[in-house]
């Protein structure tokens, strides 16, 4: 498992659970680095005047936004790193939702959470609530300067913080040309659609990840291998990048909080029940963390980073 890139706590009304964030998916593409033929050096990518040809040195540069008319808005790194929003080290559940209310076109990366800080309780407790009642939860977090819309997830015993595509970031399929829904209004005949539903049955199959693989990796892989075996390999002087590490979160575990979270929309002798069975309650903060929410910045055109070489070739997937 890589490090964890994130460390804070899911809050659901006046309940923290201290959680740290681990990437859920890996890069699995063939990693073509660029060598000079000639001497091998690793070769990268230069800023280029696209009128001129000429190349230009990072201080000339600016960055603009496109308008409809053809001009450009430019902006500096002040006004950029103003529009940020303010780093928070909290999954802010804002709602519940039944899982099938979101279309799998919203669905961006997952990411595991792993309880920490002793909130195993706490963290089962969340769980085993959506599970009961068949919800997932939609909340709003900040990673790497940027919020994220997320829907945070049971899948078996860990909890998934999937990020959500905003709604402006999913394209609608009005002016595609559809077919209509509905047998009828498709114009179907009965004979069609048994014969179709007869080739789904005979296709249906119980979902298997690992039985389905990537022919151009493999194919590529088993090339890679045969130079290896064959000692075709070339000396490759590694360029390295520093990692940045998360910083740690001193958010505390507040289980006695469910309660006061609650207390407002319980019964009176529910609350009398769950008194007598409940250990007397730990004393809540006199503070609870303050969410801040910023304006969502309009990504800022990005220049293409120098290509990475690697010693050796990494076993992985390459769509062609």
């Amino acid at each position: 498992m890589p490090r964890s890139i994130w460390k804070g706590a899911i809050a659901f009304g006046l309940v923290h659970v201290p959680v740290a964030l681990y990437p859920a998916s890996q890069e699995d593409d063939i990693d073509f680095a660029w060598l000079d033929k000639r001497s091998m050096d690793p070769v990268g990518y230069q800023r280029i005047n696209k009128r001129s040809g000429k190349a230009i040195t990072k201080e000339n540069i600016v960055k603009g936004v496109k308008q409809e008319d053809g001009t450009y808005v430019l902006m500096d790194e002040d006004e950029i790193r103003n529009a940020y929003p303010k780093t928070m080290q909290t999954i802010e559940i804002e709602a519940f939702v039944k899982a099938s209310e979101i279309p799998f076109v919203y669905l961006e990366k997952p990411y595991y959470l792993e309880p920490i800080a002793k909130a195993d309780k706490v963290y089962a407790l969340l769980r085993e609530a959506m599970i009961a009642d068949g919800v997932i939860g939609i909340a709003r977090v900040v990673m790497h300067t940027k919020e994220h819309l997320a829907a945070l997830m049971p899948d078996g015993p860990v909890l998934v913080l999937n990020t959500l595509r905003w709604a402006t970031e999913v394209r609608t399929w009005d002016e595609l040309r559809i077919p209509p829904a509905g047998k009828a209004a498709a114009n179907l005949k009965d004979a069609e659609l048994k014969m179709a539903g007869q080739l789904v049955s005979e296709l249906t199959v119980k979902w298997q990840a690992d039985a389905y693989h990537d022919n151009f990796a493999e194919a590529i892989n088993q090339l890679i291998k045969a130079k290896v075996d064959a000692g075709n390999t070339h000396e490759v002087t590694p360029l390295e990048s520093p990692v940045d590490s998360a910083a740690p979160s001193n958010v505390v575990d507040l289980t006695a909080l469910l309660k006061n979270s609650l207390g407002k929309r319980r019964a009176p002798a529910q609350q009398q029940m769950e008194a007598a069975a409940e250990a007397p309650a730990r004393k809540a903060p006199s503070k609870a963390l303050t969410k801040t929410t910023a304006a969502k910045p309009k990504p800022a055109a990005k220049k293409a980073a120098p290509a990475r070489a690697k010693a050796a070739p990494t076993p992985a997937r390459k769509r062609a």
